[in-house]
């Protein structure tokens, strides 16, 4: 079975000759292009405009944009504290391109404190952390499709919204495996379609068949008994088991409870730990050009105005679950993740 271009993070992020080649997601499924950052202000800014999307994934792009940073300017300081204001600046505008997303914080973070800035070869230092932080993320990606397929019946019809990621990819390629008979309906995520730009095209790529439909499709296609469970991903989980994912999660959230059918949240590495409530979490504000506009046209009146929060926030008691590396957790024992130790599948 053909594994798709998005299950590995080494396909379509990487380093060549010193800069950092993104494929640019907002491409697919058309045309595969290269979007080429020479600096750490680039990088940014392709974090910004969605050339990369995921929440993994994302932040790996960041940890390269500090990487690049201190390779650039690391022969500029001979005093290590110097340095190390210099990179924090850095830090801070690549933590800000994404606000709502905890994977992109935590890394930075991570990587921040593991510095040790007398040693010298920050750069070095932190291309390592990079190369740990890929692996950890492909094991985690594949154990949380692990658990995922545990979950999937002998004939699911599965609803996924945005693009959960490869764990959703790990999980389907697992169940087929096992012989299980799937399909998929996708929705198109306006205004970026990462649902048919991104997930639908990688669900064919499987092989296991694929619908598509508009987001305002979802609650008919319940009623039609056309979904059996729903997964999606989470961009940051608050330890009262509140998700914050892409907007649009909470209506499916609301459509699938009314329904009886559950709703699975691949969480990958667990909770926010310093997140304990969802109102703490940020909501990120895009341009409302991103509505009124579509593929570079403007689709109403010009004194129409547009609003577009990029997430919104799912209460835990219309989660049945969630899924990790280390496990199946009821949303509001979800930061047991921290506690639990990686269980034998």
């Amino acid at each position: 079975m053909t594994q798709p271009l998005l299950m590995h993070i080494n396909n379509t992020v990487f380093l060549r000759d010193g800069n950092l080649v993104i494929i640019d997601r907002r491409c697919f499924p058309h045309r595969i292009e290269e979007l080429i950052c020479r600096d750490y202000e680039e990088v940014a800014r392709g974090i910004e405009v969605m050339a990369v999307q995921g929440a993994g994934d994302i932040a790996i792009t960041a940890a390269y944009g500090l990487y690049m940073a201190a390779r650039d300017l690391e022969p500029q300081f001979t005093d290590p504290e110097k340095l190390r204001i210099s990179l924090s600046t850095v830090k801070e505008r690549l933590f800000n391109t994404r606000p709502t997303g905890y994977h992109l914080g935590a890394l930075l973070n991570k990587i921040w404190s593991r510095i040790v800035w007398e040693r010298g070869g920050i750069a070095q230092q932190i291309m390592s952390f990079i190369a740990e932080a890929i692996d950890r993320q492909q094991k985690r990606s594949e154990l949380t499709g692990r658990w995922a397929e545990q979950v999937l019946e002998d004939g699911d019809k599965v609803l996924t919204h945005c693009f959960p990621g490869s764990a959703l990819l790990y999980m389907l390629y697992f169940a087929a495996e096992k012989g299980k008979k799937l399909s998929v309906i996708a929705t198109e995520t306006r205004p970026y379609l990462q649902g048919a730009r991104l997930t639908a095209w990688s669900v064919s790529q499987l092989g296991i068949p694929v619908t598509l439909i508009s987001d305002n499709m979802a609650a008919y296609c319940m009623s039609a008994n056309m979904i059996s469970k729903v997964f999606t991903a989470a961009d940051r989980i608050a330890l009262d088991g509140t998700v914050a994912n892409k907007v649009g999660t909470y209506q499916l959230a609301i459509a699938a409870s009314y329904h009886h059918i559950p709703l699975y949240i691949l969480g990958y590495g667990g909770p926010d730990r310093n997140c304990r409530h969802g109102r703490d979490i940020p909501i990120e504000y895009r341009d409302p050009e991103e509505v009124t506009s579509f593929a570079g046209s403007r689709i109403t009146g010009k004194s129409v105005v547009g609003f577009y929060p990029a997430f919104d926030l799912t209460p835990s008691h219309l989660i049945t679950g969630v899924i990790t590396d280390r496990g199946i957790f009821g949303p509001e024992q979800v930061g047991d993740y921290w506690v639990r130790k990686p269980a034998e599948l």
